[in-house]
């Protein structure tokens, strides 16, 4: 384990510690199977990797972790770097629809011919 976090992992963090992301617990660097998770919602089972510029060369490598953190019950979810630094609300995003917060916006009112009789 690391002691030390890369700046996209600070920024992550300072939103999803100590409950912060909608109540729900995540911790940092949680041991699933055999890998070593960035952060993860034990309670939720959904797992969080930040991949940096060497993940572009282990693609293959990145596919055999998630399929075996997924087997071990976890719903993974893979940002960038870039995602983390450049747009931490679309991420934020992208974990409450993991976590089923994210609800559909209630549609405006009927228009006039589809309104219900009386």
């Amino acid at each position: 384990m690391r002691t030390t976090q890369t700046p996209a992992e600070q920024k992550l963090w300072l939103l999803l510690r100590g409950h912060r992301f909608a109540g729900v617990k995540f911790s940092r660097q949680v041991v699933i199977g055999s890998f070593i998770a960035d952060f993860a919602a034990r309670m939720r089972k959904i797992a969080i990797e930040i991949d940096g510029d060497t993940h572009s060369r282990q693609i293959d490598y990145d596919a055999a972790r998630t399929r075996r953190i997924e087997e071990a019950g976890y719903r993974v979810i893979r940002l960038t770097n870039a995602d983390v630094m450049g747009n931490i609300d679309g991420v934020a995003q992208v974990i409450e629809i993991a976590l089923g917060l994210e609800t559909a916006p209630l549609p405006g009112p009927l228009p006039i011919g589809e309104r219900e009789q009386k």
